[in-house]
């Protein structure tokens, strides 16, 4: 992956003055997640990863072994949340709604 740095150069057009983006995926490494969870305070947003390891129905336990920890800052967090609700809604768009059987509200109206 690290010899292939130009196809990872962010492309489109580039105003005056700004600084090309070069994604170096060299310490790169890939893992899967099944279970996330999120806290956070004033100063950071702390996210949390790792795989559900119930594999048997009506377990009294499950065991969720954490792979992975990022902590950002709630400026970066924000921006990670637009990232991934405009790659989710992207989604939706083409393959369908996402059902994770959560209610969702109904989208608000405005008056006139």
């Amino acid at each position: 992956m690290a010899d292939q740095k130009d196809e990872n150069v962010e492309k489109g057009p580039q105003a005056a003055g700004q600084p090309r983006i070069v994604w170096d995926d060299a310490n790169m490494r890939s893992v899967y997640c099944n279970v996330s969870n999120v806290a956070g305070g004033r100063e950071e947003i702390v996210l949390l990863f790792g795989m559900n390891q119930a594999w048997h129905a009506g377990q009294k336990e499950i065991k969720v072994q954490l792979s992975d920890r990022i902590v950002m800052s709630p400026f970066a967090a924000k921006r990670l949340s637009l990232l991934l609700n405009n790659v989710l809604a992207d989604y939706e768009k083409r393959f369908g709604r996402l059902d994770i059987g959560i209610p969702q509200a109904p989208p608000a109206t405005t008056i006139q």
